[in-house]
């Protein structure tokens, strides 16, 4: 009997269509003869060279690649949310590196930039030229961006910046950071977004080393220090919460469909190896309790890729909310960790070397279950959609 894939057993070659199942094969293509080859060693020297792989990336289109005009590719939602999963089947910092760039500060240019700002920073950062970050949280407040100490005050027309941002993907290597402050502190409606270019006298960005997950991925910290901005660097179309609020959605619909791709070439390594891996003179995968391991990690993934692309049909049809993209992101995540773990003991001990992508897998994943909100905050917003009560405080 052929062995199936997860894709084989649960039927889903009808549910894409012609240019989403395009899309997906483009960007493994980019994976496999780009990406594959070097990810193990950028995860070992904790490094990623980031100038080099933006033009590629932008070359390919997927910067912003779900938004329309400026240079944007335009693609639905779903396509973005299947090149997220191609994307983090090689590593989740690739696929960090894409949706900082495009969902967050990308999307607060386009969502809520004046025309000067979109036309200023959109094109090259879609191209790749640019890299954008998005500093929203700080070394004492993450889950509750609300208590945020950066503040912004006005002198004349200019606005005088202060304070820092901690675990910034691309911080230190961005030429644009899109920075929210208080503007009237403690009140949270005077949250603004302010678009920094990097160059700016008094903005600093130094990364973040020694990092045991997420290392083909650049991160930092930022300070602000009397970061004096024109009066138009304001994001003029959003004030309070909401703005940085919804970015984050936008960030955490693409993990919904990043995760499958992580637990998926997890349990993809898994399959290979319980094939080719010879125990007591038969292969790994004839015994039952290895079966049984592959058979319920396989229902997972095709579980989660489900729910994946119904959100995202959700997402294209403009009825999905967030409480649901919650769902997902607490769901996924949560199960492509679980499946990574589960596939280093099919590995046993060579699970644990970066010959295999399992163990890199289930550190980054680390990550993921807490950034763009935790597994806790998740919870709260899914119980609040379900009893009404807000449990947030």
């Amino acid at each position: 009997m052929t062995p199936s894939s997860v894709d084989e057993l649960f039927g889903f070659a009808g549910l894409l269509d012609d240019d989403e199942r395009a899309i997906v094969d483009t960007v493994a293509a980019f994976g496999a003869k780009r990406l594959r080859p070097h990810v193990a060693g950028w995860f070992e020297d904790g490094t990623l060279p980031v100038r080099e792989l933006a033009l590629e990336l932008g070359g390919l289109g997927l910067f912003g690649m779900h938004l329309q005009g400026y240079g944007c590719a335009g693609t639905s939602a779903t396509a973005y949310g299947l090149a997220c999963m191609e994307a983090e089947a090689v590593d989740s910092g690739l696929r960090s590196f894409i949706s900082v760039q495009g969902s967050l500060s990308m999307f607060a240019i386009h969502a809520f930039g004046s025309d000067e700002q979109k036309d200023q920073w959109l094109p090259a950062m879609a191209r790749g030229e640019a890299i954008g970050c998005f500093g929203l949280t700080e070394p004492d407040f993450g889950s509750n961006p609300a208590g945020m100490r950066t503040t912004a005050r006005r002198d004349g027309d200019d606005w005088i910046l202060n304070g820092a941002k901690m675990w910034i993907t691309n911080g230190s290597v961005a030429d644009v950071a899109v920075v929210w402050a208080q503007t009237n502190a403690p009140d949270p409606r005077g949250i603004r977004g302010f678009v920094v270019p990097t160059d700016t006298p008094g903005f600093s960005a130094n990364e973040i080393k020694h990092k045991m997950s997420l290392r083909a991925s650049v991160t930092g910290e930022l300070v602000l220090e009397d970061v004096r901005l024109p009066a138009d660097a304001v994001l003029p179309g959003v004030e309070g919460l909401r703005g940085p609020l919804s970015c984050l959605n936008e960030a955490r619909f693409g993990i919904v469909f990043g995760a499958v791709g992580a637990a998926r070439d997890s349990l993809e390594t898994a399959l290979r190896y319980a094939d080719e891996r010879e125990v007591f003179d038969k292969p790994l995968g004839g015994f039952q309790l290895t079966q049984a391991k592959l058979a319920d990690m396989a229902l997972e993934v095709g579980k989660a890729f489900l729910l994946a692309v119904h959100l995202g049909r959700m997402k294209d049809a403009g009825t999905i909310r967030p409480e649901q993209i919650s769902l997902g992101k607490l769901n996924n995540v949560r199960e492509a960790i679980a499946i990574a773990r589960e596939c280093r003991t099919i590995l046993g001990a060579n699970g644990i070397t970066l010959e295999y992508p399992v163990i890199r897998h289930a550190n980054n994943l680390e990550s993921v279950l807490t950034y763009e909100g935790t597994s806790e905050m998740h919870q709260l917003m899914i119980g609040k959609a379900l009893t009404g009560f807000d449990a947030f405080r």
